[in-house]
């Protein structure tokens, strides 16, 4: 638990897999259901037998040695069963063991006592609790004194004490591990009533003899990073449990006439907690992972996915239990305890307050202020160099800050640098090699995206119509108009949307009638953010008729210049335009017919299916340069002459917002491994779109908490912060909630396809 870097792609060849993992899960997940019945959890809970009966039962499948060995099975299998624990509201100390494996097992020191209690925990016989004492994050957890070999003091909130046959405590300076018998003279147990439940239990010691072992601070420090990580992943158990419970209420549950999951306020509630319970559990996975393979920053993502769990966590759970109403008030109904689980372990070290303080911490006080690197494997990892290279050369800072002058900065799009970006061939990255791509895999281009967003770089490009090129175009069209996008030349933009067709694609009227060797289109489109592009992609109704609706679409590749087409630019609020676009009698070719007649909805939504894979992405990569440069800004201010990085306001701020961004980080990554299984995804895209669009927002508005009207100041304003950015991103960030699907559709997709409620 150094934390020194190692080569993680090695490190991981010699971990389990994800396999290996999921087999774990349903192992414990059976055991569970024939030995810890829930609707007796409550009981037993508190049965010292029942106890230690599940704790044997857990030995012989070789869980409780879990820490031991990494390659056997480390923290990221630890959190695998602890989540299964919490769903079967099940306490057995598999946090202490873990926690005592991860500390003992590798010492140097001659301890058979302490030898005996970590044999006994691995074949069951000995249930050891462990206290951090006055070393933990939170307060009132207890304090103890080490004098010679005997120690004395109180321990608080101690769970699963009245089956201890062992009590473990942090003693001294913080740095040295006390263990005492259950039954030794000296130590008295009070159960203490908790959330309205019992379980937990103050622990008295007097002059008890102890056996001490040296650990290190640093030892100590990353055991209570280990912990948080323990009690999230066993909360977010009893919170998945207890959503999947409500899930298929709303299913059952008719109100009305129909099922409750067929109203709107149900759907957008249980998908706003699948987001959240997505964003902890790849939070909790990246962690462990990290931690499993030693990489650097380990500990950065632990305090990231537990100030997460958190707050996260904790709104799941009154969620949940606002969609099933009344029913689960009742104490023989299963939710209730679970949420009290959720409340206890989230709140344990300090909570999302010292979760939080870590993080400004690392962001404020430490360089470099920005997050980690992910990890894209080995490959991918060395693209990334390669491209940050490339960048430094071809967009440095004074480039970047003419460009940011100009008059056409909005269009996010400067031609020469794309021209010189399309020499590198990058453009085609993924591309198949048969159209001239360099067939490398979607990590290759979360890198790309990565390094691009990282300096503000314009974009350069189609890969919308670059993949609806490669599937759906003839061999002639592919030949024309793929080689100009792999060299930069060109931009496309996309006349979709209607006066009266946003979300609702299939309703538009634009249409185009067949005239000999021509296509005539008439109609209007609307909020067209490239209109200057080269060539627009048009979606028109060729078949009036044609039921469904949308099976009368076809999709049309027109050049903007072609006559008939009046273009009327919109200032938009965020210092860019938009345009409404009339056709009056407008001819095309018939061969800018994409496809076949009628095919139009499947490319809109093949091709729109390849970005909202990673639009998501985009966003959080914006969002991940934005943060690290307002650390750096809130670095050199003071306030009164004090540091403004001190305020606990900011720090507080600050901190969370590196969570948030962390999560929705994982789960942007989590779209990409879809992906590189050759799959795609379709609800798990929005799950990010709707976590990035409404992250974007609340980080921009935190700048005016943070900053007051100094961060409404814009572009060109005296003592502008970030040159204006600040405020200028808070009016661009709506666009994000809306553009591409807005989050409400989102969140009904979410619902429909992720959760299987009724539409």
């Amino acid at each position: 638990m150094t934390g020194v870097h190692e080569n993680s792609d090695a490190r991981a060849a010699d971990l389990p897999t994800d396999e290996e993992r999921r087999l774990l899960r349903d192992s414990v997940r059976g055991l569970l259901a024939q030995a810890w019945p829930v609707a007796e959890a409550v009981e037993r809970g508190v049965d010292p037998a029942a106890l230690r009966r599940l704790w044997t039962l857990l030995a012989g499948q070789g869980i409780t040695a879990l820490g031991s060995d990494p390659a056997e099975g480390g923290v990221h299998e630890l959190l695998v069963v602890l989540q299964e624990l919490g769903r079967a509201a099940c306490p057995a100390p598999l946090i202490d063991a873990g926690l005592l494996n991860l500390a003992l097992a590798d010492r140097s020191d001659d301890a058979p006592e302490i030898d005996r209690l970590l044999a006994g925990m691995r074949n069951g016989n000995a249930y050891a609790c462990l206290s951090f004492g006055d070393a933990d994050l939170a307060r009132r957890t207890g304090a103890i004194s080490l004098a010679g070999d005997r120690i004395s003091g109180r321990l608080d909130f101690v769970e699963g004490a009245i089956a201890a046959t062992h009590f473990a405590v942090i003693v001294g300076d913080g740095s040295a591990l006390a263990v005492v018998r259950g039954q030794a003279a000296g130590i008295a147990i009070t159960p203490t009533r908790a959330m309205g439940m019992d379980g937990l239990c103050r622990v008295d010691l007097h002059d008890v003899p102890a056996d001490v072992v040296a650990l290190g601070r640093e030892r100590v420090r990353d055991l209570l990073s280990i912990s948080r990580l323990a009690h999230a992943a066993r909360a977010w158990g009893a919170a998945d449990r207890s959503f999947e419970l409500v899930v298929q209420y709303a299913k059952d549950r008719r109100q009305f006439g129909q099922p409750i999951g067929r109203f709107q306020a149900i759907q957008h509630k249980l998908a706003d907690n699948l987001i959240a319970l997505r964003a902890v559990h790849a939070s909790l996975d990246n962690a462990a992972a990290h931690h499993d393979r030693r990489v650097d920053d380990w500990r950065s993502f632990a305090a990231a996915a537990f100030a997460q769990a958190s707050s996260s966590l904790r709104q799941v759970s009154l969620e949940t239990h606002h969609a099933f109403g009344a029913i689960a008030y009742a104490e023989d109904h299963e939710a209730p305890r679970h949420f009290r689980r959720v409340h206890l372990d989230v709140v344990r070290h300090g909570g999302e307050r010292a979760a939080h303080e870590e993080l400004a911490a690392r962001y404020l006080d430490e360089e470099p202020a920005e997050l980690p690197e992910l990890d894209l494997g080995e490959s991918a990892n060395a693209f990334r160099g390669e491209v940050r290279a490339w960048l430094a050369e071809h967009w440095p800072a004074h480039r970047r800050e003419a460009y940011e002058a100009s008059e056409h900065a909005h269009r996010d799009h400067e031609p020469q640098f794309a021209r010189e970006l399309g020499e590198t061939g990058w453009l085609g990255l993924t591309w198949p090699a048969r159209f001239g791509g360099q067939q490398r895999s979607p990590y290759h281009w979360m890198a790309f995206l990565e390094e691009m967003n990282r300096v503000d770089a314009p974009r350069a490009g189609a890969p919308i119509q670059a993949a609806a090129w490669m599937s759906f175009g003839q061999p002639e069209q592919q030949a024309r108009y793929l080689p100009e996008l792999l060299r930069g030349e060109v931009m496309y933009g996309m006349w979709y949307s209607e006066p009266d067709s946003g979300s609702d694609l299939a309703s538009i009227r634009t249409s185009a009638v067949r005239d000999g060797d021509e296509w005539v289109i008439n109609g209007q489109k609307i909020w067209t953010t490239t209109y200057w592009a080269d060539y627009m992609w048009l979606a028109a109704r060729t078949d009036p008729a044609a039921k469904p609706p949308h099976a009368g679409i076809s999709m049309f590749v027109v050049p903007t210049d072609t006559p008939g087409i009046t273009r009327k630019p919109i200032r938009t609020m965020y210092d860019g335009e938009f345009c409404n676009t009339f056709f009056d009698d407008v001819r095309v070719p018939a061969d800018a017919l994409v496809g076949e007649p009628g095919r139009g909805w499947e490319i809109l939504t093949g091709s729109l299916g390849t970005e909202r894979a990673f639009v998501g992405a985009g966003i959080l990569m914006k969002l991940a340069s934005q943060f690290a440069e307002m650390c750096e800004y809130i670095r050199g201010l003071e306030v009164d002459g004090r540091p403004l990085r001190l305020d606990p306001l900011v720090r507080d701020t600050i901190g969370g917002h590196a969570a948030r961004i962390e999560a929705g980080r994982q789960l942007a990554l989590e779209c990409v491994r879809i992906l590189a299984r050759g799959e795609m995804p379709t609800w798990e895209a929005a799950v990010t779109k709707v976590f990035a669009g409404e992250l974007m927002e609340r980080f921009h508005e935190s700048a005016l908490d943070i900053l007051g009207m100094e961060a409404t100041l814009s572009a060109g304003a005296a003592g502008a912060p970030m040159h204006g950015r600040l405020e200028q991103k808070l009016r661009h960030s709506l666009m994000w909630v809306i553009s591409i699907g807005t989050n409400e559709i989102q969140r009904s997709l979410i619902a429909q396809r992720a959760l299987g409620l009724p539409r």
